[in-house]
């Protein structure tokens, strides 16, 4: 009778091990996330989707509902006039969804009807929130929810009222609130029509300041604006303040080095308060929002070079934005600061960072910087345009910016496609495609003799 039953239970081993890798978190993300994509492809492809009133072809729709679902705001056709009210309608529930993530989305249904969330569900949450521990994810989905449903709310108001003086009632109720939502998602698409995104503000101090602001909020990431809302009760935490100086670090950079850079150039015609506005507005919105005041096209090589690197950074863990995060970034820069001192541990602010940390943050560089290269070889033969511009491309799809220097609109087919592939494994990351493609990890109790290699 034992015989039978250890016979039996290594009979259904396999099955269950495929079970358990079938239903891992990061498939479900993935496979979530596609299906998002594919339904708003399919509703997109409707002929009361677009303006013309006749049906898109299936490739525009899905390279739209991608950057919509990847909040990356790179188009192929321009949003506010190739669209009708309702196809904009459903790109504004696809940036939603897959800016707060679909099991967010999925959570708030649940709590609206009652439901219980499991174990399982929580699993989920904690991936699609990027967090570390599974305890406290339900409060943390409440509060992100309430979060974004004000900070949209409250700014989607104030630019209706800029708005009503230029786009007149009803009209900037919809402009307001679709802007807000794309921009507190750092999804970068806008209604502006023929490409031009906000270059007609870039003097406007209301415009700048409330739409970075909505960048900023949506990029810091959730658990970093829960913490600085608990300050008074608890201090901050060790990745709150490496995300926050990062952050500032960032904008601060960029801000002075774009201001250098094009104050004669792109800056010239403008007024000094335009200056700075723009040299702001330009050192945020690479920060995975894909909004812009001035010409990207018409900036010097340099600058341009200078907003891929702020693209491939992008924004912090556990937020709509993408690229690498300021966290990996500030992680390997802590790393190599301590190896340059002497240390053995990699150290920052009387706290030493675990090792499997900074794997991972070189894992997750190494991973990008392999995507970003295949799709920008790949890109150089399928399309015919300059390097840089290519190159632009390739990294503004896998930060899930938007901002293009015009080659979006001139794609080949295979271009789409590749720019598709790229927006998908940007917004998920590159850990979580290959957690999702590889058999379940499996902790090893076996530890081999070390040797040291020649390095540098």
């Amino acid at each position: 009778m034992e015989v039978a039953e250890i016979v039996a239970r290594n009979a259904r081993a396999p099955f269950l091990q495929a079970k358990r890798w079938r239903f891992s978190p990061p498939k479900v993300l993935v496979a979530g996330f596609a299906a998002a994509i594919l339904g708003g492809a399919g509703l997109l492809c409707l002929p009361f989707a677009a303006a013309s009133g006749r049906a898109t072809d299936f490739l525009t729709a899905l390279f739209t509902a991608t950057s919509a679902v990847c909040v990356t705001g790179l188009v192929v056709v321009d949003t506010g006039t190739y669209w009708s009210f309702w196809g904009q309608v459903i790109i504004l529930l696809l940036i939603q969804t897959g800016g707060l993530g679909f099991m967010t989305m999925a959570t708030l249904f649940f709590l609206l009807m009652g439901k219980r969330i499991g174990l399982k569900e929580r699993m989920l949450i904690r991936e699609s929130l990027n967090q570390i521990d599974v305890a406290g994810v339900v409060r943390l989905v409440r509060a992100v929810l309430i979060f974004t449903f004000a900070a949209e709310g409250i700014f989607a108001l104030i630019l209706s009222w800029r708005w009503f003086f230029d786009l007149g009632w009803p009209r900037c109720l919809w402009f307001g609130l679709f802007h807000a939502v794309s921009a507190f998602n750092n999804a970068g698409f806008d209604l502006f029509g023929e490409f031009r995104s906000l270059t007609g503000y870039v003097n406007d101090p209301v415009i700048v300041f409330s739409v970075t602001t909505l960048i900023i909020l949506g990029g810091i990431g959730f658990s970093v604006v829960i913490n600085l809302y608990e300050w008074k009760e608890r201090k901050l935490s060790l990745h709150s303040q490496l995300a926050l100086i990062m952050t500032v670090l960032l904008i601060g950079l960029g801000f002075f080095l774009f201001l250098i850079l094009e104050w004669s150039f792109a800056l010239n015609h403008l007024p000094l308060q335009g200056k700075f506005l723009a040299a702001y507005f330009q050192s945020v919105t690479p920060r995975t929002a894909g909004f812009s005041t001035v010409e990207i096209s018409g900036l010097r090589s340099a600058t341009q070079f200078l907003l891929i690197m702020l693209m491939f950074i992008g924004a912090s863990p556990g937020s709509t934005g993408g690229g690498i995060k300021t966290t990996t970034f500030g992680l390997l820069l802590i790393a190599a600061w301590s190896l340059a001192r002497g240390r053995e541990d990699a150290e920052v602010m009387r706290r030493r960072i675990l090792p499997e940390q900074v794997y991972k943050s070189l894992a997750v560089s190494l991973l990008a910087t392999s995507l970003v290269a295949v799709t920008t070889l790949l890109l150089n033969v399928t399309e015919k345009a300059d390097f840089l511009a290519i190159l632009f491309e390739a990294v503004s799809a896998f930060g899930t910016v938007g901002l293009s220097l015009g080659l979006t609109p001139e794609l080949t087919p295979y271009g789409r496609l590749l720019i598709v592939l790229t927006m998908f494994s940007g917004r998920l990351g590159p850990l979580t495609l290959v957690f999702a493609l590889v058999q379940r990890r499996k902790k090893t109790f076996v530890r081999y003799p070390q040797e040291k290699i020649l390095i540098g």
